[in-house]
């Protein structure tokens, strides 16, 4: 047991003493910093003030022009009644002729009194004359929604009058109608919609689920791709050698597991830190809040589960990249190695991203019982979903007996593959070199 802990405070050690280690943690505890103070960051570019765009008219009263600029006045009266009116009308005097008042609209524009201005034409059947819009800016969509809204409100206006409807049934036509939604779960489970879960508590749901399982993604990734890599330079180093006659070598493969463990459970708890730090801001409070996000509608249970399958997701993984690790050489031969315990976390991850706005698809249902898949991808039936005890139940019985298979096989490649040297890590001479060793 005293050689366990050697190895583990000996992994720990030289991790920490990494450079490269230090500083991609650093790295990405800024990175975390930078997300959670996202929507503070956005609020101090975004001006909260309505940008008002002028827009200029010719003021006629002779001929058909005079239609448009009766148009013209009732839309400066409808906007002078808005609180924060994002137009403001500017009449230019009439010319005498169209090229004269186009080319005075267009010096106006020239001049920076007006961003764009409105011509108009005859009148069409539904009682208004033709409206243009003509402005520099490409495809200025904000302005021509506005100006339609604006005509549209006045048309409505008209029709009213027509009708000779009261102010109350005005008010009672447009009075909205809204509709409350609510995920419920038919039958009791694990998840946290047994009560029912509001648009607002999903929406916090669906985004700590996103986080969980990036977050389990990066360390297990990253600590099972440190876990190899340093097998491998040990042994590219010949330093396994002299640490294979001193301690066996199951006690270095399960010390290097856990030591690792431990320094990817301090980059959890240091990442967690710092975004619990940034959240408890005044600043983010109130830039979350505006955003209608409550972080204390959080279901503690999902945080044990991610707890549980965090660990659960490491231990299988860190064994088979230990696995692969020491059947290495060279670190330059890792990468390959590696790929396809590389490919089946990514798959994991994919599906779990992917699905995250349809967990219910049977690929969701079949992906959280397959052990590589089920870290990711039945956190997110958890999270977002309502599945039954049994189901969560089989899914970790089935990953902790995976956990042992794996380790078992593991740890016989391990004390293999630690001794093998200048040979390419294929099946067959790993099974020959078994066979020599008795393994």
């Amino acid at each position: 047991m005293s050689n366990f802990w050697t190895v583990v405070s000996f992994t720990i050690r030289n991790k920490f003493r990494t450079k490269s280690f230090l500083v991609m943690t650093l790295i990405f505890a800024i990175i975390i910093t930078i997300g959670t103070n996202l929507p503070y960051l956005i609020s101090l570019f975004n001006n909260d003030s309505v940008k008002t765009a002028s827009i200029g008219y010719i003021q006629s009263e002779a001929g058909s022009a005079a239609e448009g600029t009766k148009l013209a006045e009732q839309l400066k009266v409808y906007y002078t009644q808005q609180e924060q009116p994002n137009v403001v009308l500017v009449d230019f005097a009439d010319t005498g002729s169209d090229a004269g008042n186009e080319q005075a609209l267009k010096q106006g524009i020239i001049d920076q009194k007006i961003k764009g201005y409105l011509t108009f034409g005859d009148v069409q059947a539904n009682g208004l004359p033709a409206v243009t819009y003509k402005s520099e800016k490409l495809l200025d969509e904000s302005t021509t929604r506005s100006l339609q809204g604006a005509l549209q409100n006045i048309r409505t206006e008209m029709i009213f009058k027509e009708a000779g409807l009261s102010e109350e049934q005005k008010v009672q036509l447009f009075a909205p109608v809204s509709i409350e939604t609510m995920q419920i779960a038919a039958e009791a489970g694990t998840g946290s919609n047994t009560e029912g879960l509001s648009p607002e508590q999903q929406a916090v749901n669906m985004g700590l689920v996103s986080i969980i399982v990036i977050m389990l993604f990066f360390v297990i990734m990253v600590t099972g791709q440190l876990i190899a890599t340093e097998i491998t330079s040990e042994k590219g180093s010949r330093v396994m050698e002299i640490l294979i006659t001193s301690v066996s070598p199951l006690t270095q493969m399960f010390g290097k597991v856990f030591g690792m463990f431990l320094v990817g459970l301090f980059q959890l708890v240091l990442y967690g830190a710092v975004m619990i730090i940034n959240l408890s801001m005044p600043q983010n409070k109130n830039a979350f809040m505006n955003w209608n996000i409550d972080f204390n509608q959080i279901d503690p249970s999902l945080i044990m589960y991610a707890v549980i399958y965090y660990l659960a997701g490491y231990f299988l993984y860190a064994m088979l990249y230990a696995a692969i690790g020491s059947i290495v050489s060279r670190t330059e031969d890792l990468a390959q190695a590696v790929m396809p315990i590389t490919i089946l976390s990514l798959a994991g991850f994919y599906i779990s991203t992917f699905s995250i706005s349809n967990p219910d698809t049977m690929l969701v249902k079949v992906a959280s019982f397959v052990p590589f898949f089920s870290p990711f991808v039945m956190m997110l039936r958890i999270g977002l979903t309502n599945p039954p005890v049994w189901q969560v139940l089989l899914s970790l019985g089935i990953l902790f007996v995976s956990i042992y298979i794996f380790g078992w096989l593991g740890a016989k490649i391990y004390r293999t593959g630690v001794l093998m040297y200048g040979k390419r890590p294929t099946f067959k001479e790993l099974r020959k070199a078994m066979r020599a060793y008795k393994v």
